[in-house]
């Protein structure tokens, strides 16, 4: 049976000071350090020793500083893939979390939600958010392993899981997983019917 835990980053600096993230090059706080030492060791726990483990993070500073800390625990070397980072909101990164809500254009409950335009001058649509993640999970699965840990970012944790469940980009318009900072969603392929599925979503009782 083949397993993915996809976690998503602890608590970092722009949670705090209340900034945007996106691709804004945050570091994990020390309360953070610690959430991310508990992962480990529940991944530690989790996965057997001898089992064949793939590692791949977001090259952000939060990720990656919570995949190093994985690696450690593992033994096992960090990928990083550009492809799962957050998704960029433009020149709305690094300022204050209240500059973005002034500006920002939800998108329509009817009508075309992937290529909206939300207004922030440099961000990313939807689809392209999405596109980037499928693109990223299939160079993932390129890869032989039993066991696969993908450290991202809570938004984009959601194409990751449903780019593994093989659910198309088209079906992602409206639905979204939500899941904590510094969580864990477990998710299986049984062998033989190759049947995939989310068994734990946004755990963080560590």
């Amino acid at each position: 049976m083949q397993q993915v835990y996809v976690v998503t980053h602890p608590e970092a600096t722009h949670h705090v000071d209340r900034l945007v993230g996106g691709w804004y090059d945050s570091n994990l706080t020390e309360q953070g350090h610690a959430q991310a030492e508990r992962i480990a060791r529940f991944l530690g726990a989790a996965i057997p020793r001898d089992a064949t483990i793939q590692l791949v993070s977001s090259d952000l500073a939060r990720t990656a500083q919570t995949a190093s800390v994985i690696g450690a625990s593992l033994g096992v070397a960090v990928e990083f893939d550009v492809d799962l980072r957050e998704k960029s909101y433009g020149v709305a990164e690094g300022r204050d979390q209240a500059w973005l809500d002034e500006r920002f254009i939800f998108p329509p409950a009817q009508g075309e939600r992937l290529d909206h335009d939300e207004g922030i001058e440099g961000g990313e649509t939807k689809r392209a958010w999405i596109e980037r993640a499928h693109a990223a999970v299939a160079r993932i699965e390129r890869t032989d392993a039993g066991h696969r840990v993908i450290v991202t970012h809570g938004g984009t944790a959601s194409w990751v899981i449903m780019a593994w469940m093989r659910i198309p980009i088209d079906a992602c318009a409206y639905a979204m997983f939500k899941m904590p900072s510094g969580s864990v969603t477990i998710l299986e392929e049984d062998n033989r019917f190759h049947s995939r599925t989310l068994v734990t979503l946004g755990k963080r009782d560590f």
